[in-house]
């Protein structure tokens, strides 16, 4: 196997990890529509950056950072809640997108694939993870003070405007870390499924985060050997597109649906 594809599992591998754990807390802050509808934000810049030719992350990171930036901003002044704000950004996202990207590119833009990645780029991935993870390690008792109680938060001294705004950016900032495997339609679900499978079975903050973690890297792993080992499959007259994204979600599905059987007590 080629440098470039072990370095592209390896940094899926670790993004998991870091989605595992943002998702656990963007389901405490209800935010689990969040990740699905910021993640076509990025499609706009993904379309540029391929019809100029540069990086497609290059752009996906500039139209997420500004898009981020702007529905922080409309929920600051009170105008709008977050959620009316997300929706009004990813339906002008998701039509610009659509109109900007190559038709050629479209569908891995959509589902995302494999590319052939450098080492320069692999470390610039890996220190992205990294910073997720330090931030949630770093932040996560007082993310819970701001999920529990934002008077209380704000009472100690804690600038609950400044966190919300950068746990905003470390979604975004992971959102473009899945971008390459999954593609904009269906990164969400790396962040979202496995937290909800966590949601299930773990109790505790700690066991929460891991839980989430361990069943988004399962996803990614089992995801990635299906790919490699089962690109097509006919069953009858049928064919099935066993694409990596496809295949990293329906692995998510999975073990979200026998998460079930061991749900745990609230």
């Amino acid at each position: 196997m080629a440098a470039t594809s072990v370095y592209s599992i390896v940094l899926a591998l670790l993004t998991a990890v870091a989605a595992g754990m943002v998702g656990s807390f963007a389901l405490m802050k209800r935010m689990s529509l969040a990740g699905d509808v910021m993640s076509h934000i990025a499609l706009p810049g993904l379309g540029l950056a391929l019809l100029f030719k540069i990086n497609p992350l290059v752009g996906g990171a500039a139209t997420l950072l500004l898009g981020t930036v702007l529905i922080w901003s409309i929920e600051q002044k009170g105008t709008l809640t977050t959620d009316v704000a997300i929706g009004v950004i990813f339906t002008a996202a998701l039509a610009a997108g659509t109109i900007l990207t190559p038709s050629e590119d479209l569908i891995e833009a959509l589902f995302g694939g494999f590319q052939p990645l450098t080492l320069g780029w692999f470390l610039v991935g890996v220190a992205g993870v990294a910073l997720v993870i330090i931030f949630l390690a770093l932040q996560r008792h007082r993310l819970m003070l701001t999920i529990l109680s934002p008077e209380l938060a704000a009472a100690q001294g804690i600038n609950v405007s400044l966190l919300d705004l950068s746990f905003l950016l470390i979604f975004s900032l992971t959102i473009l870390l899945g971008l390459r495997s999954l593609g904009a339609l269906l990164v969400g679900a790396l962040i979202i499924v496995p937290a909800a499978v966590g949601r299930q079975i773990a109790t505790g903050l700690t066991w929460f985060l891991t839980a989430s973690s361990v069943a988004a890297v399962v996803s990614v792993a089992a995801g990635i050997i299906i790919n490699l080992a089962y690109p097509q499959v006919r069953i009858g007259n049928m064919q099935l597109n066993l694409a990596l994204g496809p295949a990293i979600t329906s692995v998510a599905a999975i073990l979200f649906l026998v998460s079930l059987a061991f749900k745990t007590g609230d």
